[in-house]
């Protein structure tokens, strides 16, 4: 008997809890069906990896030297960010046969590791311009943002990203070309559950102010349909949460519960009726956003209900499974939920059964498997 050819070694780097970091997981369990997976970040080994390289809590990635940056001396800010000197000496002398870095600040780590065929690059969303809203920003951290957008990111063997909007803006200032691997949720094997009065809506995420969930608990106070609220909030700003908690608490028609690991998340959900996410554009990732929680809404075999977002806007028009709403304030959504009923929601969620398939995780992750085995399949 001869040996079985020993499989191939990928390192998926994240500046991120990995355990808990969906996009990533997907990386993982499906490129680990091919590959054996080591995964370098923060927090503890995520199931499926042959080793967890886990960087400390303390060497937060978004800590670079203020000073360097400020005064654009990029080169040394990146290369002494205590994040990065200390994913260097974790994975000192190691080689794998691929690097697969996810966001900018990782790409420029992979390429000064050994590997065989490469760099993959998956940028989670457009980093030049994550938060513009806030002059400081824009001045002092974008430029060198830009910087590694450059010099590391034009230099990846591939690249994917998030959503078309995104892809075609990093095409269009760095010549990068990039794949569009959506943020689409596991299929989830449900049905639609029955729709009858109060007409059950949900929003699931982060306890964030730019989040416009106050938005979504004043329309459900203020229109006429017969209709209840549940918020299951992660505690982003305890601040903010309380302040949410305390609405809930005062609401007849509003109840604040407690978030639920994700794995449980398309069964939890399942058990309601119409999904709410109407994000404001205050910057530009805002504006192109097709967020976890849009494709968590279908598995869960809900009606949809959002703003005027592009890429949300096109993917529900396209599979009629929810409305869009003229703007994104407490106003525009109490129209839209004024003109609920019963038949209309039952219509949604028969609509998100016929999408879930298409619009599962199943199909996306099947481009990143396609670019690994080209890179594979490279001299590298």
């Amino acid at each position: 008997m001869t040996e079985a050819t020993p499989r191939k070694r990928i390192l998926i780097i994240s500046f991120s809890t990995i355990a808990s970091d969906a996009r990533v997981l997907k990386q993982i369990t499906r490129l680990g069906q091919d590959y054996e997976i080591d995964t370098l970040g923060y927090g503890p080994a995520p199931r499926g990896v042959a080793k967890h390289f886990a960087i400390e809590d303390r060497h937060a990635i978004w800590r670079y030297p203020r000073l360097a940056v400020m005064v654009r001396a990029f080169r040394w800010a990146y290369w002494h960010n205590p994040a990065i000197m200390a994913a260097q000496e974790l994975v000192r002398g190691g080689a794998w046969d691929l690097i697969l870095a996810n966001d900018v600040d990782a790409v420029g780590l992979a390429l000064s590791i050994d590997s065989m065929h490469g760099v993959h690059a998956d940028l989670h969303e457009y980093a030049p311009r994550q938060k513009e809203d806030m002059l400081r920003w824009r001045f002092f951290v974008a430029p060198f943002v830009r910087w590694l957008c450059r010099g590391f990111v034009a230099r990846a063997d591939s690249v994917s990203t998030v959503g078309q909007g995104i892809a075609d803006e990093y095409a269009a200032r760095f010549g990068i070309v990039a794949q569009v691997v959506t943020n689409a949720a596991p299929y989830a094997d449900l049905e639609p559950t029955a729709v009858e009065e109060p007409l059950r809506l949900v929003h699931s995420g982060a306890a964030l102010r730019d989040r416009n969930i106050v938005a979504l608990v004043d329309a459900v106070e203020q229109t006429s349909s017969d209709v209840s609220l549940a918020l299951y909030l992660t505690p982003n700003d305890p601040g903010f949460l309380g302040e949410i908690r305390a609405r809930a608490a005062a609401s007849a028609r509003v109840t604040l519960h407690d978030p639920v690991p994700y794995e449980d998340l398309s069964v939890t959900l399942n058990g309601y009726d119409v999904g709410l996410h109407l994000l404001p554009p205050t910057n530009f990732n805002n504006r192109w956003a097709l967020p976890n929680k849009f494709f968590d809404y279908v598995q869960a075999r809900l009606g949809v209900v959002i703003g005027p977002s592009p890429e949300m806007a096109r993917t529900l028009e396209a599979h009629a499974f929810g409305a869009v709403a003229d703007g994104f304030s407490t106003e525009d959504l109490t129209r839209v939920l004024d003109g609920l009923s019963i038949a209309d929601v039952s219509e949604w969620k028969a609509a998100a059964d016929a999408a879930a398939s298409e619009l599962s995780s199943q199909e996306q992750v099947e481009i990143w498997a396609a670019s690994v085995s080209q890179l594979m399949r490279g001299p590298g």
